[in-house]
């Protein structure tokens, strides 16, 4: 953006259509900015329920590995859970949010399996380890869903600081700025227009003077002529009178 812009009048066209768009587009990002924050706060809402249920399962979760681990020792209990390879399907999709691209992931419910279907012999373990099982089981479902919001969470607090900072740049920078470009090549304009008719108005006040000049200077070469005229008559006149 030019710091001294040409005072000309395509340039201030130029220049108000600048501002016009700075302007629909500053209208815009507030909408965006107003939408995102919404968002956000209501997957906020979401996550601080999510967190807190996940805290109580995973303490749940944890006292029961412990009291399993107590009962049939650390190696023993880790020999089991690495015999454990099943994992839920997951499916990720986009959401689009002002044109922001949010996660969103699809996963089939986790139920606690059958137990010939869990991966460790029922003979080698007890219900300790199927109680601990059950709970780390309940326990994952929450995690995939936190993971989720606290995602779009970090997307959202990006995007939000980003359009913040372009309304504010708009707002009291880019618009200020080509505002006072504006008047200033209105005021150019002004003073060249001033200018002009002040100059017009001079070159016309010469140009009468001129012309009453003129015409003063013609009427009195007429008279004088006029004048040579009639002595010329009358001395012509006592010539003839004299000769009779």
């Amino acid at each position: 953006m030019a710091e001294n812009p040409s005072p000309t009048r395509m340039e201030l066209i130029r220049t108000r259509s600048r501002i016009k768009l700075a302007k629909k587009g500053h209208k815009l990002l507030k909408q965006k900015r107003d939408v995102l924050i919404m968002e956000f706060f209501k997957i906020l809402s979401k996550a601080k329920d999510l967190r807190t249920e996940l805290n109580t399962h995973m303490a749940k979760a944890y006292k029961s590995i412990a009291i399993a681990q107590a009962y049939h020792g650390a190696a023993e209990v880790e020999n089991i859970s690495m015999s454990v390879t099943n994992a839920p399907d997951v499916a990720i999709e986009v959401k689009n949010v002002m044109g922001l691209k949010i996660s969103k992931i699809e996963v089939e419910e986790v139920k606690p399996k059958q137990l010939t279907k869990r991966g460790y012999s029922i003979v080698g373990s007890s219900a300790k380890i199927d109680e601990a099982c059950e709970d780390f089981t309940s326990a994952l479902s929450l995690v995939i869903k936190l993971a989720e919001t606290e995602n779009a969470i970090r997307k959202l607090i990006r995007e939000i600081e980003k359009t913040k900072r372009r309304v504010n740049a708009l707002e009291f920078v880019v618009l200020p700025r080509m505002g006072a470009q504006s008047k200033l090549i209105q005021f150019r304009l002004e003073e060249m227009e001033r200018d002009s008719f002040v100059m017009l108005k001079t070159i016309k006040r010469k140009l009468a003077k001129n012309t009453e000049i003129k015409k003063t200077q013609a009427n009195g070469y007429g008279r004088k002529n006029g004048n040579g005229r009639n002595g010329n008559n009358k001395n012509g006149n006592i010539e003839s009178r004299v000769a009779a």
